[in-house]
């Protein structure tokens, strides 16, 4: 490898210099490389010359753009078997947000300052810092794919996220705050004002949502046989997701078993009896034996059983009678599951089962003990702070 200064005349006689980089890569192959400057071109052979020595290095030819790159890390998913849903928003992500700034570029050329300008101009264009992340997410994993397949040489995304990724989850976690009773998580009193208002067939499955703390697309998926009444077991062993197509749970830790308490036992004995059809043997079906589809819960179930139970906010608009409008204070199911993680963490004095936070964990599925404590650490029990620090002062001065 060496560096030196080159002159020609183009075609247009007009006589022109730079600083050339020339080396030959693992394969063999000869490579020339211009500069204006001679201490990028020194800089670019000595990088050249470790990456060559690593067996790593990929020429600017054989570099595709991103926009290249990303139709073979979308196919890779589909081969692999990715989720039809996981996939779609990969392809957002890529055709929405990656593509139209950056999709000409060489992925040699994309380095870390790029990477940055990047994020920069995606949220100078009204991109949320959540959907921020999950872009960058999304870009890091094709630029990985792009370099298992020899099209480029260094991943900048994930140099940045190592460097700011700690920074950045504690600038998430100022922004969204603690989950909070009555705000979050619906408090003991609405559940129970919610329980006595359910109807129809959404009763069952908002019952067994409550007390098990499954996610929709857990309850949308479960089948008889993984429910066994006389023990009072079910086992989560495959979800729906929003293309109703049946799956097995995300992560490993989803397969999981939940107790079942007394209440969801008996509501789902008098459930079976009814005689629910489902040729693939759903607990939870619509009307045509199918996995019933996430909206229609909310819309039809939990949103006009708040209503009838007077878990209520004003939405700042009046009827033709000037009474104030009133909506569901919990738009989502999520809740459900907050409130279940709630009472699985409460003390037993306060009507909570005061589990440990490892059982919390396997209950919920999540994959990581950290993951649990970082969502409902805070509404773990404490003790009395105010009397041991009394009882320290004491002991302090005598």
């Amino acid at each position: 490898m060496s560096v030196h200064k080159r002159r020609w005349t183009t075609a247009q006689g007009v006589e022109r210099e730079a600083w050339q980089a020339d080396y030959v890569d693992q394969a063999g192959k000869r490579h020339r490389k211009n500069f204006k400057l001679k201490k990028d071109a020194e800089a670019f052979e000595k990088r050249a010359s470790t990456e060559v020595a690593d067996g790593a290095h990929v020429a600017d030819a054989a570099s595709a753009t991103i926009a290249e790159a990303g139709k073979l890390w979308i196919a890779a998913k589909e081969r692999a078997g990715r989720e039809r849903t996981t996939v779609d928003q990969y392809r957002q992500h890529l055709n929405l947000h990656i593509v139209p700034f950056i999709g000409e570029i060489r992925m040699n050329a994309f380095t870390l300052p790029a990477a940055r300008a990047f994020e920069e101009r995606l949220a100078d264009n009204g991109r949320s810092p959540a959907m921020i992340r999950k872009i960058l997410v999304s870009l890091g994993s094709l630029i990985g794919d792009a370099q298992e397949r020899g099209l480029c040489n260094r991943n900048p995304i994930r140099d940045m996220r190592g460097r700011r990724g700690s920074a950045d989850a504690r600038a998430q976690k100022r922004a969204t705050g603690k989950l909070r009773v009555g705000v979050d998580i619906p408090s003991p009193e609405e559940v129970r004002a919610i329980l006595a208002n359910l109807e129809g067939r959404w009763r069952p499955l908002l019952v067994t949502a409550i007390f098990t703390g499954l996610r929709s697309s857990e309850l949308r998926g479960l089948c008889w046989r993984d429910v066994d009444l006389e023990k009072r077991v079910l086992h989560v062993r495959q979800r729906a997701d929003r293309f109703k197509a049946i799956g097995r749970p995300k992560s490993e830790a989803g397969e999981r078993e939940v107790p079942l308490p007394p209440i969801v036992a008996n509501t789902l004995k008098d459930w079976k009896k009814a005689g629910t059809k489902s040729d693939k043997g759903l607990v939870f079906p619509n009307l045509k034996g199918e996995p019933e589809a996430h909206q229609p819960i909310i819309a039809m179930g939990f949103a006009p059983a708040q209503i009838r139970a007077g878990v209520t906010r004003e939405t700042g608009d009046l009827d033709a009678k000037g009474n104030p409008i009133l909506a569901p204070k919990y738009t989502g199911l999520h809740c459900l599951r907050h409130f279940h993680a709630s009472w699985l963490i409460n003390r037993r004095a306060d009507g909570g089962l005061e589990l440990p936070p490892k059982v919390v964990q396997e209950r919920l599925g999540h994959s990581t003990i950290a993951m649990t404590l970082n969502v409902y650490g805070h509404l773990f029990p404490r003790g009395d702070d105010g009397s041991e620090l009394a009882a320290a002062e004491a002991a302090l001065f005598g």
